[in-house]
């Protein structure tokens, strides 16, 4: 698919997803909005793809939200005060629709991240399944310095990331954080001094998990968010029931024959 906004690449089944706005800074607009759903519901329907990498083109991540989309946002038209804050919550929600997506996708999806990320930019990346940074790249909650409420995800998802009163000090002070922080509060997995080290890490990372059994990935990943929303008993429940419709795969003979064979598995 061709997009205005991002970059799609597939490779060795995975997909490598750029943000493609560099002279904006990767900030998103409507249509990158409007993309970047339409990209993850794509990508979760192709079976060549296995790994969804997340970048951004240029010198940064993702700069946030534009401001003309912003301002449009905080200008919304209409005579009746009901029917105007009933408007401004469908556009929000359609805001959240396409992180949500990111995180619904049935691949797992990996963040590379340099430069700036901030305000959406940290909604998008704390709804990946992992997170790797350059040292130099750095993150911030700036809605604060907005006057607003950060309504995009960070604030639902960040608090099962990091601990409460990490959250909240970034949620209160804007403040920037950089790579080996991130990484020291567990934000990022890891580290890289630039770029290329960056993507090359994220790249043998990305090809060793699409080797594995497509059909145990995906499942692992279902499993992993339905545990992390549900009591340990609830979950083990579902895992139970999982297992009895899908554990009898041919991935799992694949997998037997290979150990035998003394070989590399190959999955369909």
């Amino acid at each position: 698919m061709m997009y205005e906004t991002l970059l799609l690449t597939l490779d060795e089944h995975v997909a490598y997803l750029r943000f493609n706005r560099p002279d904006k800074a990767n900030a998103l607009n409507q249509t990158s909005w409007d993309e970047l759903k339409r990209a993850f519901e794509a990508l979760d329907e192709n079976d060549e793809v296995r790994v969804v990498v997340l970048a951004g083109e240029g010198k940064h991540f993702c700069a946030g939200i534009d401001l003309e989309l912003l301002m449009t946002l905080s200008h919304t038209p209409g005579t009746c005060e009901g029917r105007t804050r009933e408007q401004l919550r469908r556009q929000i929600l359609n805001l959240q629709a396409p992180i949500n997506a990111i995180e619904q996708c049935s691949k797992p999806v990996v963040a590379a991240i340099h430069g700036g990320c901030i305000g959406a930019g940290l909604d998008i990346v704390s709804a990946c399944d992992m997170r790797y940074a350059t040292t130099e790249a750095y993150f911030s909650i700036r809605e604060i310095d907005m006057g607003m409420v950060a309504d995009l995800g960070t604030l639902q998802r960040l608090p099962r990331i990091l601990s409460q009163g990490i959250v909240r000090e970034l949620a209160y002070t804007g403040r920037s954080v950089y790579g080996p922080e991130a990484e020291r509060i567990g934000l990022v997995n890891g580290t890289f001094e630039e770029s290329t080290l960056l993507h090359e890490g994220v790249r043998t990372l990305a090809r060793t998990i699409a080797a594995k059994s497509p059909l145990a990935i995906r499942g692992t990943k279902h499993i992993l968010n339905h545990s992390r929303d549900h009591s340990v008993a609830d979950g083990l429940a579902y895992m139970a029931t999982w297992n009895a419709a899908m554990l009898l795969s041919d991935d799992l003979k694949e997998a037997f024959q290979a150990k035998l064979q003394k070989r590399t598995p190959i999955y369909p």
